[in-house]
């Protein structure tokens, strides 16, 4: 019996070992072979992949950048419509099918840092606009053809008495009034000679009209004088650099540094006669003024600024300040009897200004800016030979302006430029209205 059930269980195992798969001493390394080449499978897979995506990135990127730079040459909006997707290369998955989730979210990303991209890029009015206020670098050249007209009314009451028993007052009480118009053509040329700096050319012609008024002399508030003197003629000439410190980032903004020099190539003020008039039977209303008027003011300056402009969606910043130097001159005459020669020395006194503001793009076309520009003055100083300088009383000045400006691209290549300007001080002239037509090569 024990015989018989051993035989039985040898026969149950001999079948067990019978039915069992036979193991291959070459099965391990063929599967860790066959893990290999599928590791470096998925791994070129990745890499295509990302290198695809890149590539879709660049290519939507260009693209768009070459549709905002033809509606900027083209003057209009750039089409807001959305690209064509681009064909899948062989052996991978179409963008958008089941299979690509992945790429999906990848362009997906790519598409929405090239709109980024190209909403952070100034637009044709925005450039406009800052090149009034600032400066612009990706013009090769362009040339400025302006129109400027200002008005300058300034009344003062003169009394030349005392006051009686606190209430009457005794003496003279003279009225003088100065109107002055003044038309100013200007032609400015302005050269990018790399995207970091520019040369300016301005050239001004002037035509000015002043209008002097005096009454109330010699105890006569009814008798009134009124004489007007005419000037024209080139205006100082100024040439001028901008360089380009930082450019604007999410931390700083966009800062320029300018340099300019003007040259005395107007009429001087100085030396010019004062013929004496007199008005009435009474010849009590005596009072002079110059034959002709001045178009420059006759010393050279030097000037340094620097503005600085940030983007804040959906408007821009823009701030300014700078320093004038005027640099004394010699005259052969700065007296104004034409009967007498008084030679001597002029300075100017030097000059602060500053101002700020803020521009919005209406579209692609149009913007408006609305700012505020301020310029001290020092008083002036005369000087006759060796003599100590004498300071010019009330020549000092503060003249700040409020400034309101609206740009139009006419076309591709000019620009429509009206500007308004209220005077908010005595020395400021009361408003002052400017065109200017800039045509970009």
């Amino acid at each position: 019996m024990n015989t018989h059930k051993t035989l039985l269980a040898g026969a149950v195992a001999t079948a067990l070992l019978i039915g069992m798969p036979k193991a291959s001493a070459q099965d391990a390394p063929v599967g860790a072979k066959d893990q290999q080449q599928i590791n470096a499978l998925v791994e070129q897979l990745q890499t295509l992949k990302s290198s695809y995506a890149q590539e879709v990135r660049r290519l939507r990127e260009l693209d768009m950048q070459v549709q905002a730079l033809q509606a900027r040459l083209a003057g209009k909006a750039a089409p807001n419509t959305a690209l064509p997707a681009l064909p899948a290369p062989n052996g991978a998955a179409a963008p958008g099918s089941g299979n690509t989730s992945g790429n999906e979210a990848t362009q997906a990303g790519s598409i929405a840092d090239a709109e980024k991209s190209r909403e952070q890029a100034p637009t044709r009015s925005m450039q406009d606009a800052l090149l009034q206020e600032h400066a612009v670098f990706d013009r090769k050249l362009t040339l400025e053809n302006s129109l400027s007209y200002s008005r300058y009314d300034r009344k003062q009451l003169t009394l030349n008495g005392f006051l009686a028993l606190d209430a009457i007052f005794l003496g003279n009480i003279a009225i003088e009034n100065v109107k002055s118009d003044s038309l100013t053509y200007n032609f400015a040329a302005r050269y990018g000679v790399s995207p970091r700096l520019t040369l300016n050319l301005d050239v001004p012609y002037l035509a000015r009209q002043t209008a002097y008024l005096k009454g109330g002399a010699g105890g006569s508030a009814a008798a009134l004088a009124e004489e007007q003197t005419r000037g024209n003629g080139i205006g100082d000439v100024s040439l001028s650099a901008n360089y380009k410190l930082f450019a604007e980032t999410s931390s700083r903004p966009d800062t320029v540094l300018t340099f300019a020099v003007t040259a005395p190539t107007g009429r001087a003020p100085y030396g010019i006669d004062w013929k004496v008039l007199e008005r009435g039977d009474d010849k009590f209303i005596r009072f002079a003024v110059p034959q002709k008027q001045p178009t420059g003011n006759g010393l050279w300056q030097g000037n340094i600024g620097v503005s600085a402009v940030k983007t804040m969606d959906p408007a821009i910043v823009f701030a300014n300040i700078g320093y004038i130097h005027s640099f004394p001159r010699r005259f052969g005459d700065i007296d104004t009897d034409p009967q007498t020669r008084t030679p001597g020395e002029v300075k100017l006194g030097n000059s602060y200004y500053f101002g700020a503001g803020v521009a919005f793009a209406f579209n692609e076309r149009t913007s408006l800016s609305l700012s505020f520009s301020d310029r001290l003055s020092a008083k002036a100083s005369l000087r006759n030979g060796k003599l100590p300088w004498a300071k010019v009383i009330g020549s000092d000045a503060n003249a700040g302006t409020f400034n309101l400006g609206v740009t139009y691209a006419l076309s591709a290549h000019t620009t429509l430029v009206t500007l308004l300007g209220v005077g908010l001080s005595p020395d400021a002239p009361d408003y002052s209205l400017t065109f200017k037509v800039p045509y970009m090569f």
